[in-house]
């Protein structure tokens, strides 16, 4: 629909755009910098933010970037989990059948992910996302998980990844020997006002936009409301499309932006 009107070879502001064609604003470029320093030093680390900053972009981003032939990228995001389905949901991914009793899967994995290392010269790069909502055993867990060879050498690489909360839950004194584990921390949050426009303006022009859409007045109004998070700058840009569609008219300017926010307050 917005594709068609507009005559562009795809639809900005959605999640099928290639991790290649993401808008490398600052912030970004220094988070995935930060989780590729973690996966070739086989660190521990944590990535927060705020919920659309970019977070599972980045995290794609990552995935994409290694190298196949060195890394296993694990990916992990299930609140409900258990130290025992934590250890079989990991062998299930290095292709091992688990054993039935936590103490003996556990003792697979640190077998399969050392025999990874030191045999086929591979990295296990394994990221556990919505961390914020796991349960205070998980997050022990996570600590013992971390203990290999009594700190000497780890045959992985750990990352965290969460709401904003999780950075206070950890700083409990219970869960200090995590922090104290942390080599990495980073928190990504939501783009500066000229980052905004840039942003909107890099989305149309992968998109196939070869003309302004948005006036500068239109993108002022919709940092304004979102505090630069992308998935709330994608959410107000489409929208705004689809009254543009609606009204038959191709450039969008402030009046069309506040028009949609007056929706999104009466719904």
């Amino acid at each position: 629909m917005i594709r068609q009107f507009f005559g562009w070879q795809n639809t900005p502001f959605t999640r099928e755009i290639p991790t290649a064609q993401l808008y490398p604003s600052a912030s970004f470029r220094e988070c995935v910098a930060r989780l590729n320093y973690m996966a070739k030093t086989r660190s521990f680390g944590l990535l927060t933010g705020e919920i659309g900053a970019g977070k599972s972009a980045a995290i794609r981003t990552l995935r994409d970037g290694l190298d196949p032939t060195k890394y296993r990228f694990i990916y992990l995001c299930d609140s409900a989990l258990k130290p025992r389905d934590f250890y079989r949901e990991l062998l299930y991914q290095f292709g091992i059948r688990p054993q039935y009793l936590r103490s003996e899967v556990k003792r697979q994995f640190g077998h399969a992910v050392w025999d990874f290392y030191e045999s086929q010269d591979k990295v296990a790069v394994i990221v556990i996302d919505e961390a914020h909502l796991l349960q205070g055993d998980m997050l022990q867990e996570i600590r013992f998980l971390t203990n290999f060879q009594i700190d000497s050498v780890s045959p992985l690489a750990l990352i965290m990844v969460g709401q904003p909360e999780l950075r206070a839950t950890l700083q409990m004194r219970l869960f200090k020997p995590i922090t104290q584990r942390m080599n990495i921390r980073y928190h990504l949050g939501g783009l500066e006002l000229e980052e905004t426009h840039k942003y909107v303006e890099h989305q149309l022009q992968v998109a196939g936009a070869q003309h302004p859409v948005f006036t500068a007045e239109a993108l002022d109004a919709i940092y304004a409301h979102t505090r630069g998070i992308a998935r709330e700058v994608n959410n107000v840009c489409t929208a705004c499309l689809l009254d543009a569609v609606v009204r038959r008219e191709k450039l969008i300017d402030a009046i069309h932006v506040a028009r949609i926010l007056t929706e999104y307050k009466e719904h």
